[in-house]
């Protein structure tokens, strides 16, 4: 259990204690050289600041799948941020002066705990099921739900923005 700050609600029921019905399956972890929340940078960009890469091992059962992945210079992943709380449905970041509800924000606290990272594929072995790449912003041990070609084509909208972000 963790402690709310003021202005922060949790959900009647916890999602962690309801039964499954997506039937997600985890394909692998991810080799991070985080093992606190205190040290795992906040994003991808601060990992990156770091230097440190990560490696992502497949299960083997898997491993097919990453047939052709290495026509792509970068991946989107999907983790599965196991340690963080799942009946946080309105937060009070310690930076911002107000509440704001989970899906306004990227925070790992959310009823489905989904992690999307994009990094920059830099070695790929299907046969030992192992992906290095560029950097990752979770603990050593994070469960992955998916991988998946990112298409900058497709994926970026450089006239995104979020009202009131300071993007730095």
């Amino acid at each position: 259990m963790f402690e709310t700050r003021k202005g922060e609600k949790l959900l009647e029921t916890d999602p962690a204690d309801m039964p499954a019905d997506g039937h997600v399956v985890f394909i692998g972890h991810i080799v991070s050289p985080w093992t606190s929340r205190e040290e795992c940078p906040k994003n991808m960009r601060a990992a990156r600041e770091t230097g440190r890469t990560a490696t992502i091992l497949i299960d083997e059962a898997y491993r097919q799948g990453l047939q052709n992945l290495d026509r792509a210079s970068h991946i989107v992943i999907l983790s599965w941020l196991d340690h963080a709380p799942r009946n946080l449905i309105v937060q009070k970041p310690r930076h911002a002066s107000e509440s704001k509800g989970v899906f306004s924000l990227r925070s790992p606290a959310r009823p489905n705990p989904v992690g999307l990272h994009v990094a920059r594929l830099v070695m790929l072995d299907i046969e030992a099921g192992r992906i290095e790449i560029d950097a990752i912003d979770v603990l050593d041990g994070t469960p992955i739900i998916d991988i998946k070609p990112y298409y900058a084509s497709i994926d970026a909208f450089p006239e995104a923005a979020v009202a009131g972000r300071d993007e730095k």
